[in-house]
């Protein structure tokens, strides 16, 4: 049986490297038929979900991420983070809409839930405000 430290560390780790395009590391952590969804993406499996990485763009870089566990209990983990990322590339909001880099820090912060399976995660929700960074970004006016 895995503690519920370790399903939080490994939890933070997933997180880790997921910023960092780390695939080999977020293999090890992730279900082969994990579930993901973000408001961004919704994939059903570990081939989808690291597929969907490799297709990030490169819009932001200088990531900084904070994270703290909120509770873990049972098959769950629950944690806060903030990430901390500056506008270096192009953003692409639709096919004919794009945003030149800008050089501005945006601050994102969120809430990862994730259910485990043993020791891997088999299920992970992450919830924050998308519109948040097109704020800060100057993209949204405040009418």
């Amino acid at each position: 049986m895995t503690s519920n430290e370790a399903r939080a560390t490994a939890l933070v780790r997933a997180l880790r490297a997921g910023v960092e395009r780390d695939r080999r590391a977020l293999s090890a952590l992730l279900t082969e038929d994990v579930r993901a969804w973000t408001p961004a993406l919704s994939t059903a499996s570990r081939a989808e979900l690291l597929d969907e990485l490799d297709r990030r763009d490169d819009a932001f870089s200088d990531i900084e991420l904070d994270v703290a566990p909120l509770d873990v209990s049972g098959d769950h983990a629950c944690v806060e983070w903030t990430v901390r990322m500056r506008q270096t590339g192009t953003i692409a909001l639709a096919e004919d809409r794009r945003v030149e880099p800008s050089g501005i820090q945006v601050t994102l912060r969120g809430v990862t839930v994730a259910e485990f399976e043993g020791e891997r995660i088999t299920s992970l929700r992450q919830y924050w405000d998308e519109f948040s960074v097109l704020e800060q970004l100057g993209l949204l006016s405040g009418e």
